[in-house]
């Protein structure tokens, strides 16, 4: 479906509409996603001038609000205000599925508090693509996300997650800024660990690997480190 044939949608029941978004491809966004961000009366949004981008795509004009970790708190109300009117509201993310290593979380149980009604539109995850991309997936696996950003509590935790995990692969996110110290901890902790790294994941410069922290610290060592990062080590 191209930019601007969004055909006038359907009344939504009332009720709090949690909506994935592209994880990079603007063109990965659903028909029903972009059907109830049309539909609802505004759009909770953790960085409006992101979510702009997607909505001009596609000619969607619904008022956004922000909703970000710093005034979740605070936007929650307004949720349930809306939601005590008997309207229909989206929350949605940057990028994925809002409440998973993003903000929502506290909107969604606030709800489920309050006895409103919440649905899921489901869309694109970088955890699951990643998954797929790894060929790591199949018999479960454990999700930790980012982890702390100073080198200490990064270790401490990562040792943790990987005596933890057993046989299971985890799957972590990692910056632009700290990809090359978290896969020198890897190499520290168990440097014989088959690794899957996936940079830009459905953007132009994506980019899949699979092999020891060692040889990726090599790769990496003269090229582009630029862009989100997903991580999965593979199980015992």
């Amino acid at each position: 479906m191209g930019a601007g044939t969004t055909n006038a949608p359907a009344a939504l029941a009332p009720g709090l509409y949690v909506v994935g978004t592209p994880i990079g491809n603007l063109g990965d966004i659903s028909q029903r996603g972009l059907d109830t961000l049309q539909a609802v009366t505004a759009i909770f949004a953790e960085d409006t001038r992101q979510t702009r981008k997607l909505l001009t795509r596609y000619n969607v004009s619904t008022a956004l609000i922000s909703c970000h970790s710093f005034n979740e708190a605070q936007r929650t109300e307004k949720v349930l205000d809306r939601l005590a009117r008997k309207e229909a509201v989206a929350l949605v993310t940057d990028a994925g599925m809002p409440g998973v290593s993003d903000p929502g979380a506290r909107v969604v149980a606030a709800c489920h508090r309050a006895g409103h009604p919440v649905y899921a539109v489901p869309g694109p995850s970088a955890v699951t693509t990643a998954l797929a991309l790894s060929g790591f997936g199949g018999g479960g696996f454990l999700f930790a996300g980012f982890l702390p950003p100073k080198s200490a509590a990064r270790r401490r935790l990562l040792a943790a997650w990987l005596e933890r995990a057993g046989d299971l692969p985890v799957v972590f996110y990692e910056s632009t800024h700290r990809i090359l110290k978290f896969l020198a901890d890897l190499e520290d902790i168990v440097p014989d660990r088959a690794v899957y790294v996936g940079r830009e994941l459905t953007k132009h410069f994506e980019e899949s690997l699979v092999a020891t922290p060692r040889e990726l610290l090599d790769h990496f060592a003269t090229r582009s480190i630029k862009g989100e990062w997903v991580i999965i080590t593979a199980g015992h």
